[in-house]
């Protein structure tokens, strides 16, 4: 008598008992929830990550594989006449533009705070430059804003003051369209400045003004040192921002850079070295240096923090 013929099931290990114990197990099911971010984080942030580490450290010009070459790109920054134009100029942006945007952002907020029919509408309008303002589009019309023919000239031609410079073609006044373009993106500072307002007590507002307290006082002793913990917040957050500029000075200056290297951000230069010139390595390079810049500006932050940040639940 012949036995029966088997037929090939390929989807038969799924009626397994034992599989389907194994599916059934919390720990399987948590492991295949977290499967496409581990995937994602190892294949798009971890070996990119450890990549460039190597790379910093080789000769690399993307057409030929890496030589390890070991200090020789961190070397040549200290002989890099642009490394440290890029390096001025960066820090220039940073140190003025995310003062104030956290100081538009606050003004807005304060302004915002107030009960209002339409100030859900006014929220939202002001917020949409955080959202599209570092976009290619709006680069591209902050360009055509500040051209010697644009509008900035035309709005001062109407007050009487003739104007035929181009503000972006001036060595002068070309790094202010940028710190101008990021004052302008001041959204996403203000609406966690407008949070943190609506978290202060209005208690206190009423029994400052019980004791004769003007706007300022109650404004400098009472809303600053309740709004530290934010102001800590935005201001770590806006300086890594402004220390990584990159699209603004990429379309503003054609991607060179120019006038005179006066729009030369430290990531734009970064850009031109590792994809202009081919010379990965001393782009890798100059990333992590950027890294290290950016942790010690930040350690000391928040080194300082404990003496200009109030928490209301720290014990004295």
């Amino acid at each position: 008598m012949n036995a029966p013929k088997r037929i090939f099931n390929p989807l038969g290990f799924l009626q397994n008992n034992r599989f389907r114990a194994l599916l059934a197990s919390d720990n399987v099911t948590g492991y295949l929830f977290i499967g496409p971010f581990v995937l994602g984080f190892l294949a798009f942030t971890l070996i990119p990550v450890l990549a460039s580490i190597y790379f910093s450290f080789s000769r690399y010009d993307l057409l030929s594989p890496p030589v390890f070459d070991g200090l020789r790109n961190f070397i040549a920054m200290f002989s890099d006449e642009n490394f440290w134009k890029s390096l001025t100029v960066t820090l220039h942006y940073a140190f003025v533009s995310v003062p104030l945007r956290l100081v538009f952002a606050l003004f807005v907020a304060m302004l915002f705070n107030r009960k209002s029919k339409l100030v859900g509408c006014y929220r939202t309008i002001y917020y949409l430059p955080s959202i599209i303002g570092g976009s290619i589009a709006v680069s591209v019309m902050w360009r055509r804003l500040f051209m010697a023919d644009g509008a900035v000239n035309s709005a001062l031609a109407l007050i009487g003051i003739k104007s035929d410079t181009s503000w972006i073609g001036n060595p002068k006044t070309a790094i202010w369209t940028l710190i101008i373009l990021a004052a302008w993106q001041f959204g996403s500072s203000m609406l966690i400045f407008l949070a943190g307002l609506k978290q202060i007590p209005g208690s206190l507002y009423e029994a400052a003004e019980i004791d004769g307290a003007n706007a300022f006082q109650k404004f400098f002793k009472i809303t600053i040192p309740h709004l530290t913990p934010v102001i800590f917040f935005n201001l770590v957050m806006q300086l890594i921002n402004g220390f990584t500029v990159f699209t603004q000075a990429f379309v503003i200056s054609g991607g060179s850079g120019d006038p005179m290297n006066s729009t030369l951000v430290y990531a734009l230069y970064l850009y031109r070295k590792a994809f202009e010139f081919y010379d990965m390595g001393y782009g890798c390079a100059m990333a992590w240096v950027l890294v290290l810049i950016l942790a010690v500006f930040t350690a000391l932050i928040f080194k300082s923090s404990s003496l200009w940040v109030y928490y209301e639940t720290k014990e004295d």
